[in-house]
């Protein structure tokens, strides 16, 4: 079974754009492109990639499936489109042709209307994406889970995947609500959960991998290993440590677990979810 790296980034860094990279993200305030990536997924036995979108247009959407056509280790692109458009029906149709696009995902967690979500052209667009067969990605922090629960349960048979662990506050050493909130979340079974996206949560200079221990311990108790994706969130990670650190720090947490645990978490998860 390939090993796979379910969420990364790829951009030609513009400042006005991704004004999201402020200046003490000196570290990736440049452009990150396959030629970057490929080495370090080859250094940590990865076989291939889930490249996600980090810019909302659909011109990100259309450079990304490029790349991934350029590049076999791109093993699927999430992209974005306009999920309240009156046309998200005919968009989704247009996108359905190309294999290497799995899935969307929107910026919800920058969202005014935390509940975004739960509006009704929000979830009109989901129904028409999830329709034509596309995975959703939720980017969410944790004030937004449960309206994620809510969305689970109105979708109960299409499966969501949560990015970052939705954002627990580890600098701060906080586990509660998040821990009570995702909990609720993994209850509803068709809700899987990226390990990614950790260390820029925590103390970006200073993180010791036990750090991390606490909200691992939360998830892995929470879906399980069937249900959890390795992600790196490169290059974001590399503001807190880089590539090698990330993927250490999960390796090290998954020494007691089973060969077979091991295996779904790193790449069968990705593989099903993202029919790779």
């Amino acid at each position: 079974m390939a090993r796979i790296d379910a969420h990364q980034h790829f951009w030609h860094f513009d400042a006005v754009r991704d004004a999201w990279i402020t200046s003490d993200m000196g570290a990736i305030r440049r452009d990150f492109l396959p030629s970057d990536l490929e080495p370090l997924l080859q250094q940590h036995n990865l076989d291939g990639c889930v490249a996600v979108q980090a810019s909302q247009s659909e011109d990100e959407t259309d450079w990304l499936l490029t790349l991934a056509e350029e590049h076999a280790f791109i093993r699927g692109v999430v992209g974005w489109v306009d999920l309240q458009a009156d046309n998200v029906a005919e968009r989704l149709a247009h996108y359905a042709q190309f294999e290497k696009l799995k899935g969307f995902r929107h910026v919800l967690q920058g969202e005014a209307d935390r509940a975004l979500m739960l509006q009704p052209a929000f979830r009109r667009g989901l129904a028409a994406l999830f329709d034509a067969g596309f995975t959703y990605d939720l980017l969410i922090l944790p004030d937004q889970l449960g309206y994620a629960a809510e969305l689970a349960e109105a979708f109960s048979t299409q499966s969501f995947v949560v990015d970052h662990l939705a954002k627990p506050l580890i600098k701060a050493g906080e586990l509660e609500p998040w821990a009570t909130d995702i909990r609720a979340l993994a209850a509803h079974e068709n809700v899987l959960c990226k390990v990614s996206g950790m260390v820029t949560e925590a103390d970006w200079f200073r993180w010791q991998p036990q750090d991390f221990h606490p909200y691992l311990d939360v998830v892995f108790e929470a879906f399980g290993p069937e249900r959890l994706l390795f992600g790196s969130d490169w290059p974001v990670c590399n503001v807190a440590g880089g590539y090698a650190r990330m993927v250490e720090l999960v390796e090290d947490y998954l020494r007691t677990f089973s060969a077979a645990e091991q295996a779904q978490f790193w790449g069968e998860n990705a593989t099903a979810f993202y029919r790779l």
